[in-house]
């Protein structure tokens, strides 16, 4: 009854053999996976047989379910070919398909990963076992890590004393290929085109996987190396606005509205590539030892050029007197003020016009890199009567280049009537859309009235005010050492695993930043850039398709970047000292654990304890003068857990754990300087001695693996958090930084802080099934079999407390990041060499940002997001497949608002909740690509 259909390209490994759409797999283990529980499969494991690759799908899932099964902690996998088949250019888009798993985009992009509803810089990304700081920081970014490097994602839940403590909701582990996971030679292909529908522009992808092993003496050696590349070219369609508190409009009554302070096009043109290169070398000398020198580059650019359209709306907001009278019957169409903010005029929130408003207009063109380098030596030894060693060391630099290859501002002349008349439209939550007018001046009294409309938004007098270049570059040299001695014994009526281990990790972050600022005509001259923007754009037709309400010219590229050139000749770079700082973490961890096997499955218990030392070095401003600022802090921190894994018979399975960890600060949150902004009138700083985020968790999970494939999950989480980290914005309140005549005590100051404490409850579900084995049972036809289905979901509720602060009482707020329902549904067939996948998923709205100054206009949050994926692949032969991609069809928007009823202020002024507000509204288009995978 079992059918083998073999291919070129074919794994032979020690494997527990499974039955699955009428063919034999042998499934490739991880390398942390525990033995095999059935005693009844101790021949198999020590079979070998060949994988036909027939079922790309159904396949890969066997493959990840094996690794989960056999795992002594709770785990989700995804497997090469899961990762391989799908349109999943980066690993978070890959991984989001796994129960549990919500992502955050940025430019329609999946960029970072939320575990169970958790915070973002509760996951952790590491490579082979070894926690990797992104380039941003505690921030894992995971669309800086190609796809195509990945053997297995193996996403960890339930943290281990053995994975470092800043695991807090668990760990995204990349398990890189090994040429030992192949026969022999190995050779995988794969090229692509494709289009983006919103602005028509191209996108291309490849990439290249070499394995081999050789004979070496008496042992053998193992080599893979592989590369790959993808581009995407993109226009985006954006509108932004901001929203405050007038504290001048107070008729009638007293009421609290909530007015838009300016209005704004963000249009974008991009090219963003993510490119790259590993390579292993395994070398086993024999059976009991293996050393393994592994090197990984990845890297993502965005080049980005910006045209910025900033509708100033509350320019002259002070011209607005406080009065709390009614207003008169009439409104009154030729106002002496902008009318910004005064219902008075007949203006609303959502609807109105502003008299002779600036235009502050931003030319920015970008050129961001992060960049990953990890290089790993690794060796696993077994000797004497069941002891083990595994030792590694690990050299990382991981880099976040934020440079701005030039930026010139245009802002509007002071003479009102230069300036335009703005009629807003923010009614539609889906559209911020402004009018233009030319601005007329009224007889004595002075009164203004809007004039002609106006189309050409570049016809208003714009003069460019000024050009700046910067240079800044984020570097995070971390090293790792790590040593872990373990025996295999008898304890307490089982087979025992016992390990010690010690790490060592010191972080340093550095960051350096430079600029060139230049303002006057005569600078403009030297570096040949004109203070006409008509001479610095390009009659070009927009390229997106959002109704503007205004026709606006993109800047020239290529003479910016000229410009750009010539200022770094011309002129010297000033560093940017509020912006640079030196922050190192050293962490001393050891760590003791135990896996108790027995016939009803296991125990691991142990406990981790973690010394911390922190230095910060900046440059700080102490009256006038620049002074070098030095802070350092140290804990010591445990982290006990305990794993209980049940067998209720060989299918099923019940997990119940209890387990810990902390969140620390980000290392510019722990740096000891202050950044003043003068323009936007604040202060942000860091603050070295805040504490960890502490959190406790117990997890209750019931796993059935169907037979002869398939399986169904529900589980129950809960955690406790301490010491709660957000940033808090009040009132700066001191005279300390008053210095070149300008009085800052008023400036708003943002940084981080500890708050009171909270919890994040939930329960998971999931599913895997395919029609295949049951189609003869059911009377249905053979070509039936080829159908199946996987859905997944989650559902979660938090809260923390968040103390009074600036006259906003205290209250309860959910975790930012954390969305109350996360599914994914996926439908697919696979038959006769074709392989068809739906695949869809959704996030409720989520907490992105807590209102800290009555001002606010509430919290923020980010609207439910969902995306639609199709994938089609045809096996033209076993070596040769086509396939065609096609991605977000849906085409819904990424929407930012914020919600004036979610603050309760001390004097007890509130709205009922809204999301009418939007904050940011952008829209990235549909994705279509096809192209060829060859492998043997």
């Amino acid at each position: 009854m079992t059918s083998f259909i073999f291919r070129r390209a074919q794994l032979r490994v020690p494997f527990r053999a499974i039955l699955i759409t009428g063919a034999a797999l042998a499934l490739p283990v991880a390398a942390h996976a525990a033995p095999a529980e059935d005693p009844a499969s101790a021949e198999d494991e020590a079979a070998t047989i060949i994988v036909t690759g027939t079922r790309p799908i159904a396949e890969s899932e066997a493959a990840a379910l094996l690794v989960q099964k056999n795992s002594d902690s709770l785990v989700s996998v995804a497997a090469a070919d899961a990762v391989g088949r799908l349109p999943d250019q980066n690993i978070a888009q890959a991984a989001s398909r796994l129960p549990g798993i919500a992502v955050e985009r940025d430019q329609g992009q999946a960029r970072y990963i939320s575990l169970r509803g958790a915070p973002n810089y509760w996951t952790s990304l590491s490579f082979d076992g070894i926690n990797v700081v992104s380039p941003e920081g505690r921030d894992a970014r995971f669309d800086s890590v190609p796809s195509a490097i990945a053997s297995q994602i193996i996403v960890s839940k339930a943290v281990t004393p053995d994975m470092p403590g800043e695991t807090v909701s668990g760990n995204v582990n990349i398990v890189t290929r090994s040429a030992f996971d192949y026969k022999g030679l190995y050779v995988a292909a794969r090229g692509a085109v494709g289009r983006a529908e919103l602005g028509n522009r191209p996108e291309y992808e490849g990439s290249l996987v070499l394995a081999d092993r050789f004979r070496a003496g008496a042992g053998e050696i193992g080599v893979v190396v592989s590369g790959s590349y993808f581009e995407r070219n993109m226009v985006t369609d954006n509108f932004e606005t901001d929203w405050e508190q007038v504290s001048q409009d107070r008729r009638p009554g007293f009421e609290s509205r909530f007015w838009a302070r300016e209005t704004e096009n963000k249009l974008y043109r991009l090219k963003r590539r993510n490119y790259s290169l590993t390579s292993r070398l395994d070398w086993e000398p024999d059976a009991d030892n293996r050393i393994s020198f592994r090197s990984i580059y990845t890297a993502f650019t965005d080049n980005e050029a910006r045209d910025n359209y900033i509708f100033d709306l509350d320019d002259r907001q002070s011209d607005l007197t406080v009065n709390t009278a009614a207003c008169t019957t009439s409104s009154n169409p030729t106002p002496t003020t902008t009318g910004y903010a005064d219902v008075c005029t007949g203006n609303t929130p959502f609807f109105g016009r502003v008299y002779g408003i600036d235009i502050n207009q931003r030319s920015t063109l970008r050129a961001f890199r992060q960049s990953i380098f990890t290089n790993t030596v690794e060796g696993s030894h077994a000797f004497g009567d069941g002891w083990k060693l595994n030792w590694l060391g690990n050299v990382t630099r991981s880099r976040d280049d934020r440079s701005v290859v030039g930026e010139a501002r245009w802002d509007s002349p002071s003479t009102r009537t230069a300036r335009p008349t703005v009629e807003y439209d923010l009614r539609d939550p889906q559209l911020a859309r402004v009018s233009l007018f030319t601005t007329l001046q009224l007889a004595s009294p002075t009164r203004f009235q809007a004039g002609d409309p106006v189309r050409a938004i570049d016809s208003f007098t714009k003069p460019l005010s000024s050009f700046r270049v910067l240079d800044a570059v984020d570097t995070t040299d971390a090293y790792t050492a790590k040593f872990v001695i373990a025996r295999n014994t008898a304890l307490l009526g089982a087979d025992a695993t016992l390990k010690l281990g010690f790490q060592f990790d010191q972080r340093t972050k550095t960051v350096d930043e430079n600029e060139i600022v230049r303002t006057s005509a005569a600078d403009f001259a030297a570096i040949g850039l004109p203070t006409s923007y008509q001479a610095a754009s390009l009659d070009k037709a927009f390229l997106g398709e959002i109704p503007l309400g205004y026709d606006f010219r993109y800047f020239n590229t290529d003479l910016v970047r000229s410009a750009s050139q010539a200022a770094r000749r011309t002129f010297a770079f000033a560093p940017v000292t509020g912006n640079i700082y030196d922050v190192r973490e050293q962490v001393y961890a050891g760590f003791a654990m135990g896996t108790l096997r027995y016939d009803w499955g296991s125990i691991v218990g142990g406990v981790r304890i973690e010394h911390l030392r922190n230095r910060g070095i900046a440059t700080g401003q102490i009256g006038t003068q620049n002074q070098t600022l030095t802070a350092t802090s140290s804990q010591t921190l445990a982290f006990p857990s305990l794993h209980l894994n049940y067998n209720i018979d060989d299918q099923k399975k019940v997990r119940l754990s209890f387990n810990s960890g902390a969140a620390r600060a980000d290392y510019d949150q722990l740096r000891p300087n202050v950044t003043i902004n003068d323009a936007n009138l604040t202060i942000s700083g860091g603050n070295p001695a805040v504490k960890p985020e502490r959190a406790y968790g117990l997890d209750a999970y019931f796993e059935w693996y169907v037979r002869p494939q398939g399986f169904l999950m529900l589980g129950a989480f809960y955690k406790r958090v301490e010491d709660v980290l957000y940033v808090q914005r009040q009132t700066f309140g001191s005279d300390a930084l008053n210095f070149g005549g300008v009085d800052r005590s008023g400036y708003v100051f943002s940084g981080i802080t500890n708050g009171g404490s909270g919890r994040i409850f939930g329960i998971e579900a999931a599913a895997q099934l395919q029609i295949e084995p049951w189609t003869a049972d059911l009377g249905l036809p053979d070509w039936m079999g080829g159908f199946g289905v996987s859905a997944n979901l989650t559902l979660n509720n938090s809260r923390v407390t968040k103390p009074a602060v600036s006259g906003v009482a205290q209250r309860r707020v959910r975790l930012p990041g954390t969305s109350d329902v996360v599914y994914n549904v996926g439908a697919y067939y696979e038959k006769y060499g074709l392989s068809l996948r739906l695949q869809y998923q959704r996030r409720s709205k989520w907490l992105d940002g807590i209102a800290d100054t009555a001002v606010d206009a509430g919290d923020t949050y980010w609207a439910a997001d969902d995306e639609l994926d199709f994938s089609a692949r045809y096996a033209v032969t076993p070596q040769v497949e086509l396939f065609v991609d096609a991605s977000n069809l849906l085409d819904n928007p990424g929407r930012r608002f914020a919600d004036p009823g979610s603050v309760l202020t001390a004097s007890g002024i509130s709205t009922r909740s809204t999301d009418r507000y939007t904050i940011e509204w952008e829209r990235f288009g549909r994705r279509f690509t096809g192209g060829v995978r060859v492998t043997f």
